[in-house]
């Protein structure tokens, strides 16, 4: 299975992988319409955020682990395993809000969904598409998709 990889190295914290994740999961045509003013309430969370500690930066974000706590540690079902590609999903309808799959994440990678409340919030890999726009758009290729 393909899995996102940061190479810290090359990261510069620009935070392009949050814009685009963003613009990705927006539903817009365009970047400027997808972060105008008037679309700041249904913007959604990026699934990826860089860390940062000093000079040294990340992209964080789901590593579709091969043995997901996350899963295991779901209660509703609301995480599971894709057949097809084997990406760890989330599925908005039947999460409760338990917030397990935050608390077993070994990367921190689950966010709990500031705008959806109850919802946990994680890297779907940009489902349909070639390559995540988080990956596509990293500027030094600090995001590897292999």
């Amino acid at each position: 299975m393909k899995r996102i990889y940061a190479k810290e190295e090359y990261c510069i914290g620009c935070r392009l992988c949050e814009i685009y994740c963003i613009f990705q999961h927006s539903g817009h045509q365009t970047l400027v319409k997808a972060f105008s003013e008037s679309e700041a309430m249904n913007r959604p969370e990026p699934a990826v955020r860089v860390e940062e500690d000093g000079a040294i930066s990340f992209a964080l974000q789901c590593r579709h682990c091969d043995d997901a706590p996350c899963v295991a540690a779901c209660i509703s079902g609301a995480m599971t395993r894709d057949p097809e590609t084997g990406a760890i999903m989330h599925d908005d309808e039947k999460c409760v809000g338990c917030w397990s799959c935050v608390m077993v994440c070994p990367f921190g990678a689950i966010q709990i969904d500031k705008e959806k409340g109850r919802v946990a919030s994680k890297c779907d890999l940009c489902k349909g598409g070639e390559q995540p726009a988080c990956v596509a758009h990293c500027p030094n290729e600090a995001l590897v998709y292999e």
